[in-house]
Formats: structure tokens, C-alpha cells, sequence
């Protein structure tokens, strides 16, 4: 019995073929017991638009800086709130006044009253119009995307720059009263222009959405 037929016990074992190496697009084949290896032409996993770093997961709870802004804008709103109930106090007052001296006969006193009321009714409507906005922007925080993150921007910045104005003021009149509030509505102001901007915040508003 010769060594080479197949059968042969003593013989040397047949030869294997060689194993074809990895086609393109499939994941090569690391060492026992270590993880399979993402392979050349495989999809990566998807990095989060906006956020900085490739593969990223997209964030699942509203970064702090953004619920901060967000607890300002529904105090904002309050104050707003409080000021057209005052505002629509005065109007109605001034206009009774105005009906008052309508009777009496004072046409004058009627004139500027009735001037005082007209104000104070805008004011009021200004008053109640970026209350909603405050209220709104702060429930959209949740689900909404680059439009609620501009308008905040927006909205933020220009309420910064009042505090500022009223800064300036209350500086040269001396007075601390004159002070805190218009310190405080430029604080508040900056916060919520600047937590959408920051990294966590332009994450947060491009997230996608199921």
C-alpha cells in the first residue's frame, strides 16, 4: 500500500484548499474569542447631525443648560403676565376717567385720557403677545427643531440688549433698585440666547425625530 493513495492510514492528511480571503465589504475575521470587526464598505454607524464627533448618539434628556433657559422663559412670562393685568388696570382706568370728564364736560382732560387709555391698551396687548411667545417657546423646547431654536436665539438676544438699555440707565441713576432688575433681564436674556447655541443645545434641537 503506497503512501500516496487516499485511503492510507500512514499517509500524509489530503491538503486543504486555501481559504478564499474575505471578499470586499465583509467583515474580516479577528482572533478566537475577539469581537467581529467592522469591515471595509460596511455603513458606519450614523453620526448625530450637528453634533460635534462623528458617531455620536443623538441626546436622550434636554441638556441643563437648555432646561435653565427654559425655566427663565416661563418666569419671563410671568412677568409679563403681571405687567398687562397692570397695564389693562390703567387703561381702564384712564378710560373711565376719560367717560367721566365726558360728561362733565371737560373736553381737555377727556383728550389726554382718552390718549393714556390707547397706550396702555397696546401695552397690554405688547404685554400679552410676548407673554404667549415666552410660553410657547418654553412648551417647544420639547419637540421643536430649528425654527423654535432660531426664534429663541432671537428672542433671547433682544431681551439681553433691553437689559442692557435699562443697565445703563439704572447705572447712571445711581439707585440699586434701578439696578437688579434690568441685571437680572440681561442675565436671563443671555442664557436663553446662548444655551441653543452651545454644542449640547444645537444637538438637542437637531436630533431626528420617530
Amino acid at each position: 500500500m503506497s503512501f500516496g493513495e487516499p485511503n492510507n492510514p500512514y499517509g500524509q492528511p489530503p491538503q486543504q484548499p486555501p481559504s478564499a480571503p474575505p471578499g470586499y465589504g465583509y467583515p474580516q475575521q479577528g482572533p478566537p474569542g475577539a469581537p467581529p470587526q467592522q469591515g471595509y464598505g460596511y455603513p458606519q454607524p450614523p453620526a448625530y447631525p450637528g453634533y460635534p464627533g462623528a458617531g455620536m448618539t443623538a441626546p436622550q434628556s434636554m441638556p441643563g443648560l437648555l432646561v435653565t433657559a427654559r425655566v427663565f422663559l416661563f418666569i419671563i412670562s410671568a412677568v409679563q403676565i403681571l405687567a398687562a393685568l397692570v397695564l389693562l388696570y390703567f387703561a381702564a382706568f384712564t378710560s373711565d376717567v376719560s367717560n367721566g370728564a365726558d360728561e362733565l364736560g371737560f373736553g381737555s382732560v377727556s383728550d389726554g385720557s382718552g390718549g393714556a387709555a390707547a397706550v396702555f391698551g397696546i401695552a397690554t396687548l405688547i404685554a400679552a403677545g410676548l407673554a404667549a411667545l415666552s410660553i410657547t417657546l418654553g412648551v417647544k423646547f420639547g419637540k421643536g427643531g430649528q425654527g423654535i431654536r432660531i426664534t429663541t436665539v432671537i428672542y433671547g438676544a433682544l431681551g439681553a440688549i433691553v437689559g442692557l438699555v435699562g443697565l445703563l440707565i439704572g447705572l447712571d441713576t445711581g439707585l440699586a433698585s434701578s439696578i437688579i432688575g434690568p441685571l437680572l433681564w440681561l442675565v436671563f436674556g443671555g442664557i436663553i440666547a446662548a444655551a441653543p447655541v452651545v454644542p449640547s443645545g444645537t444637538a438637542w434641537f437637531a436630533r431626528p425625530r420617530y
